[in-house]
C-alpha cells in the first residue's frame, strides 16, 4: 500500500508540474474513450475505476463544466443518463498520456529489469 501510494503521489506530482489535472480525470476519460460510442453510464464508470460513487459524481460534474464530457439522456427512458466523452476530453486524455506514460516509465519501468517486471506481473495476475 505504501509503495502504491508513493508511486501515485510521484505520478500526480509529474502531472501537476506539467499543468495537467489529477489522475482521476485521466481514469474517467480513458474509460470513456475505450467504451463503445465513447459513453458509459455512471455506475459503469464506477465499476471500471477505483473512484467511489460520491467522488465520481463530483468529478463528472467538473468534467462536464470543463467541456470534457456531456450527459445524455437515454433515448427510451428520460431518467437514465449516459456520460459521453467530447473531442476536448479525448484531446486532454491524449495530452495527459504523454506525461503519464513517461511518469510510469520513470517511476516504475526504469527501476525493473525484464525478469523483475515479469515476476511482479505474474504475482499480480493471481489477484485479478
Amino acid at each position: 500500500m505504501r509503495a502504491q501510494q508513493k508511486l501515485l503521489q510521484a505520478i500526480e506530482a509529474d502531472l501537476k508540474k506539467a499543468g495537467m489535472p489529477p489522475l482521476g480525470w485521466y481514469d474517467v476519460l480513458w474509460e470513456l474513450v475505450r467504451a463503445q460510442d465513447g459513453r458509459l453510464r455512471p455506475f459503469e464508470i464506477e465499476e471500471r475505476t477505483l473512484l467511489a460513487q460520491y467522488n465520481l459524481s463530483r468529478l463528472i460534474d467538473r468534467l462536464e463544466r470543463e467541456g470534457l464530457v456531456t450527459r445524455e439522456t437515454f433515448a427510451d427512458d428520460g431518467r437514465g443518463r449516459w456520460v459521453a466523452v467530447t473531442d476536448s476530453g479525448r484531446a486532454l486524455r491524449e495530452r495527459m498520456w504523454t506525461i503519464y506514460g513517461k511518469a510510469i516509465d520513470r517511476h516504475v519501468g526504469s527501476k525493473l529489469d525484464d525478469a523483475s517486471a515479469g515476476a511482479i506481473s505474474g504475482l499480480l495476475k493471481r489477484f485479478g
